[in-house]
């Protein structure tokens, strides 16, 4: 039987949209923890939302930050997915440390109802890596996605109470993707794409404090679209001839292509309570859009003989899924405050489009954390943990040999993150 590699291909397609698609909801690539504040009190912050980091949780929060604010910042993470497939062997990721910066600034002229924020910070991004011998190495096998966003917002207090603030997303996004074509534990053959391009989008945000005790934060963030330029490359170095198939070893093609991607909206709605001024408990929900985004184009400049075709088009059947934040905060007279938090976010990604790369499940993350708030200087430190209870996947798609990624996956995560800033 000769394999069709345009089948192959759209396998490999298929599976360079579920890196891109990481972005939303599967936790491992969406990036939410952009402040060391509000990762210690379970990101429930878009009612608080005052320090710099508001530019990304809820911009309408900067019209409570006078004159100039910097704060900048790094979220340190160990992801630890894990795989057991049906003959039970256990299979662990081979991508576990990332480090990811953040800078913050804002502006709030005095006596004057607009103030101004920049933000440069990563939203979605990390990468996985799994063995060769998983099981499932023609479905997925390395994925990485690199988004860096650059965000100015304009925030207009509208009375003292009540602010509404609107902002530009300029996005750089890299993908790369690695797969094998056929043999299905050995290294003799690859698929890959790798490409980049900028998106363009936008953010709004709304701050309501309707009583001296009660807030009400509201922040939205647009579908963006972007057209990635770049190459595939694909080989087999050794020839497979057994049990009727037969695939001719082929040297190292590259082809000039581009794909269309989406990234989808999200919104988020927070209540923030303060029975006192020594407390702040907040409640948020967040959701992101995945239903909107529902295919990829992808065109190579040439087709690989006639096994591979020109253009592809892939269809997705992902989820709309959310977030449940629930965090609090206890402020001394000394400047000091402690946090802690919860989350709860379920998983965007059906059995059957299931792929390894996203290693998407229902999670749990528990945090706590402390800071300092002086005239000038203030930071924070928190602490993240991260667990979700087994997922057993069946009847996901097969790749041209047969794989499927069906098996159990679990997952844990540690993470610390820093933030310091400044105000003058």
């Amino acid at each position: 039987m000769k394999l069709n590699h345009t089948f192959l291909f759209r396998i490999g397609v298929a599976t360079v949209l579920h890196v891109g698609a990481l972005s939303a909801n599967a936790t491992g690539f969406d990036l939410p923890d952009q402040d060391a504040f509000a990762i210690g009190r379970g990101m429930a912050f878009v009612a608080t939302a005052d320090n710099p980091s508001a530019i990304y949780y809820n911009p309408a929060g900067i019209s409570q930050l006078p004159d100039n604010n910097v704060r900048v910042g790094v979220y340190g993470v160990y992801l630890n997915p894990t795989y057991k497939s049906s003959a039970g062997s256990t299979f662990y990721n081979q991508e576990n440390f990332h480090a990811i910066p953040e800078f913050f600034y804002t502006y709030s002229p005095q006596e004057f109802p607009l103030s101004f924020g920049l933000g440069l910070y990563s939203p979605f991004g990390l990468s996985s890596r799994w063995p060769q011998e998983t099981g499932f190495r023609t479905v997925a096998t390395e994925g990485s996605l690199t988004y860096y966003t650059i965000n100015p917002v304009v925030s207009w207090r509208v009375r003292t109470n009540l602010s509404f603030a609107a902002g530009l997303t300029l996005n750089y996004i890299e993908t790369d993707l690695e797969q094998g074509l056929v043999w299905p534990s050995q290294g003799f053959d690859n698929f890959k794409f790798k490409g980049d391009g900028w998106a363009v989008g936008y953010n709004l945000g709304a701050l309501w404090k309707v009583h001296p005790k009660v807030s009400l934060g509201a922040t939205f963030r647009s579908y963006t679209s972007v057209n990635m330029d770049g190459y595939t490359e694909y080989y087999n170095n050794v020839p497979l001839s057994a049990g009727g198939l037969s695939v001719p070893a082929f040297s190292q093609q590259r082809v000039d292509a581009r794909a269309d991607m989406s990234f989808p909206l999200k919104a988020i709605v927070g209540i923030s309570y303060r029975p006192t001024p020594k407390w702040n408990i907040e409640f948020d929900a967040d959701c992101t859009d995945w239903n909107q985004v529902t295919t990829i184009n992808v065109h190579q400049e040439r087709g690989f003989s006639s096994l591979i075709s020109q253009d592809t088009t892939v269809k997705l059947y992902w989820q709309s899924s959310w977030y449940y934040e629930l965090g609090a905060t206890r402020y001394f007279d000394n400047g000091w405050h402690v946090s802690a938090g919860y989350i709860y976010n379920e998983n965007s990604v059906p059995d059957a489009n299931y792929n390894p790369l996203v290693a998407d499940l229902d999670r749990h993350f528990l945090s706590v954390g402390v800071g300092y708030k002086g005239k000038r200087f203030d930071w924070d430190l928190a602490y993240q943990f991260g667990f979700g209870p087994t997922r057993t996947v069946a009847g996901s798609a097969f790749s041209a040999t047969g794989q499927t990624a069906d098996g159990r996956y679990q997952f844990i995560s540690h993470a610390i993150a820093l933030s310091v800033g400044y105000h003058f």
